[in-house]
């Protein structure tokens, strides 16, 4: 039996179009995932015109409609929010706590949580509000 040669030549371009379809099903990928990435509690903030202050980072206390209470995401009672807040104990004064609290929640429920924040030292506290719509 004879053996054949074979000559293989060396390929001079390169074949991008696979790099290019993985690239735009990545794109494709994180452009659907990127909201639900945000995350957080939904909550319907009522509009008030506040002035314009530096954010820092704190954390975010939130009471949806039903007067269920949150911290960062994780339910929580309002007799725990102590207990939560104990790793910012030591900055105490310094670190901002913001309470988000859906509209429909009566004012007497949102007064017992931010005397519960308060009880605990944590002075700096601010209400998040949705800035209304200046129409020009």
């Amino acid at each position: 039996m004879a053996a054949r040669k074979r000559s293989y030549s060396a390929m001079a371009d390169i074949n991008i179009t696979s790099l290019v379809d993985v690239t735009l099903t990545l794109l494709i990928i994180f452009m659907l995932t990127a909201p639900y990435i945000q995350g957080g509690v939904e909550v319907n903030l009522p509009e008030a015109a506040t002035r314009n202050v530096v954010v820092k980072e704190g954390p975010v206390i939130t009471i949806t409609n039903n007067r269920q209470v949150f911290f960062q995401e994780q339910a929580v009672e309002i007799s725990d929010l102590g207990m939560m807040l104990a790793p910012f104990e030591e900055d105490k004064e310094e670190v901002p706590v913001y309470l988000r609290s859906d509209e429909e929640v009566p004012y007497g429920f949102v007064l017992k949580v931010m005397a519960a924040i308060e009880v605990e030292g944590f002075l700096n506290l601010s209400l998040v509000t949705d800035q209304p719509v200046i129409e020009q």
